[in-house]
């Protein structure tokens, strides 16, 4: 694993490119508005569906399994950067989040 940067939720800038690596079932609960849904499993076969010139914020529930992935990242060449927390922060922080289950998005 290469070495990457931890950002707090709050350091990620609007608009950013946020990819959440968490399961199927967490992403429906809840994730950041506008995130993109890869799992973590699956990354290294989806690694055509990210850009490797843009800075890509990796997300998943507290921050160890997008760790993992934005080290992974970095040393495939692409710039990637940890959220600190994962979306546990990011909910307790009030930032903009949403759902896929029709109920007011949750992190467990």
């Amino acid at each position: 694993m290469s070495e990457f940067e931890t950002v707090e939720v709050t350091g990620v800038p609007a608009g950013a490119k946020v990819l959440d690596v968490r399961e199927d079932y967490e992403w429906a609960e809840g994730h950041a508005a506008g995130a993109v849904h890869i799992p973590m499993g699956d990354i290294p076969q989806r690694l055509e569906e990210l850009d490797p010139d843009e800075d890509t914020y990796v997300i998943c529930r507290t921050g160890g399994r997008s760790a993992q992935i934005a080290g992974w990242l970095v040393g495939q060449g692409y710039s990637a950067f940890n959220i600190a927390g994962g979306s546990g922060a990011w909910l307790e922080a009030g930032l903009p989040m949403k759902s896929e289950n029709g109920q007011d998005p949750t992190v467990r």
